[in-house]
């Protein structure tokens, strides 16, 4: 029988079944990070269990550490100090590999994961974080789960899993010039709404996700959890081979052979049946922008805030509402009307290299400055990405162009008492959610690709790169 590529990872993983639905799936890896991971590895020492595989768990310091130079454990995190000494110590008790704070390879959890080979494709993995579906962009069968969980599938290596329906979201078109990985879900988001992909593991595929680089596959799949989905995947092909050969945990030899083999035959047979089949013209999409407080309020980069006239419901038109007094907007203005205060590139999304690079082309290729009176920060996303951007001189470029460069981290992404840009601030943002209060309280987030994000820090209003 025909199978779709979720089935066939999931009935690899299938323990048992415990019900029509529900089923107990082995779990190849868990990752942890100091924010929610202390509470998994101190209820397992509390009632006295051990870490089932050690080898294949893993933590690091991401959310709560601070990314300015210099740090320690001390944050400007209310209780950050707290967070940090517990996950390390639990760390060390259970024996897990932890990539503390000065570890060369210490990172945000969803770029290191594939950057050291701990995520490859096929394999199932979880974290205690909703973005772990970003692993899906390799062909890993991987999802957030609650610290309650993680703890079980530490001691256990198993969880009870209810399974989604399968969704495929076709491509059509290619992407043209100046539109990125970032725009294609903020497009997909705004086309079929935050909730479109509720109870469902969704599958990209056409040509235009043929056509990217594996870190764009990777920022594409990590916001499929603002699609409410269960996780997202995409077909592993010779570029994820590519990309996952000599990493620090990925096979070698001949059992990289043997996995090689395996991993090419992971996709959806020709004719394998989908509960739920979406179409998305994508070829002439352009740079989007985020309107309001959630990731589907999104625009075209040149075109009017919708008015509230305009709702379809009496409900969304509430919630238009509600988002246009927070941020400050109003309906049938331009984004481009708005003074912006600030400007932030990282966050899990897009905080790689290929980021980082695609940001400082175009501060080299325009010559051009972080406008005056705009605070602009730019945060690997991991020792890694760090070294290799300030090897190619991309921390100058960022420098001298006007941006902070920070230590790697979550840094501004999310706001718990840390950190923030302050009261009604307005900020362009990499970042993957643009909630009330998701980088500071009273902040004013419009979430963007890294191309757009560097254009309307240096013209000091939200606008995309056109020159392109």
């Amino acid at each position: 029988m025909a199978t779709t590529l979720f089935d066939k990872l999931w009935h690899e993983h299938e323990v048992m079944a415990l019900s029509e639905r529900e089923s107990l799936l082995y779990i190849d890896r868990i990752f942890l990070h100091e924010r929610t991971g202390s509470v998994a590895l101190n209820s397992l020492l509390e009632n006295n269990r051990v870490v089932r595989r050690r080898r294949h768990a893993f933590c690091t310091m991401d959310h709560i550490v601070d990314t300015l130079p210099g740090r320690s454990d001390d944050t400007l995190m209310p209780s950050g100090r707290e967070f940090i000494v517990a996950t390390r110590s639990a760390a060390h008790e259970t024996g897990i590999q932890l990539f503390d704070i000065a570890d060369k390879d210490q990172g945000i959890v969803h770029v290191i994961s594939p950057e050291l080979g701990i995520a490859l494709p096929g394999l199932s993995l979880i974290c205690p974080d909703s973005h772990t579906c970003t692993l899906g962009g390799l062909g890993a069968l991987a999802w957030g789960v609650g610290s309650t969980e993680a703890e079980h599938a530490l001691a256990t290596s198993t969880l009870r899993v209810i399974k989604p329906r399968n969704m495929r979201v076709n491509f059509t078109g290619a992407l043209g010039s100046g539109v990125t990985a970032k725009d294609l879900i903020l497009y997909t988001i705004r086309s079929l709404s935050a909730a479109g992909g509720a109870g469902y593991a969704i599958e990209f595929v056409g040509p235009a996700i043929d056509a990217l680089p594996v870190e764009s596959r990777l920022t594409l799949c990590n916001m499929a959890t603002e699609l409410s989905a269960f996780t997202a995947l995409i077909a592993p092909d010779q570029k994820v081979l590519d990309f996952c050969r000599g990493r620090r945990f990925a096979p070698e030899g001949s059992v990289w052979d043997q996995a090689a083999a395996h991993w090419q035959a992971l996709r959806s047979d020709e004719g394998a049946c989908f509960d739920a089949v979406r179409q998305i013209d994508t070829g002439s999409l352009k740079p989007q922008l985020s309107w309001g407080t959630s990731p589907q309020h999104c625009i075209d980069w040149d075109d009017s805030v919708p008015a509230v006239s305009d709702a379809p419901d009496e409900k969304s038109a509430m919630a238009w509402q509600r988002a246009q007094d927070y941020m400050g907007v109003t309906g049938g203005s331009q984004l481009s009307d708005y003074r912006l205060d600030a400007a932030f590139i990282g966050s899990c999304t897009n905080s790689r290299l290929s980021d980082l690079q695609l940001a400082a082309s175009y501060l080299r290729r325009t010559g051009h400055r972080v406008a005056k009176g705009v605070k602009a920060l730019c945060v690997p996303g991991s020792g890694q990405v760090k070294r290799a951007a300030e090897a190619e001189g991309l921390d100058d470029i960022f420098r001298s162009a006007g941006f902070e460069w920070r230590e790697p981290g979550c840094s501004m992404c999310f706001f718990a008492g840390g950190e923030s840009f302050g009261q009604g601030v307005r900020v362009a943002s990499t970042t993957n959610r643009n909630f009330e209060g998701r980088q500071g309280l009273g902040v004013r987030t419009h979430i963007a690709s890294p191309l757009t994000v560097v254009a309307s820090a240096c013209a000091g209003y939200l606008v995309a790169d056109t020159s392109v």
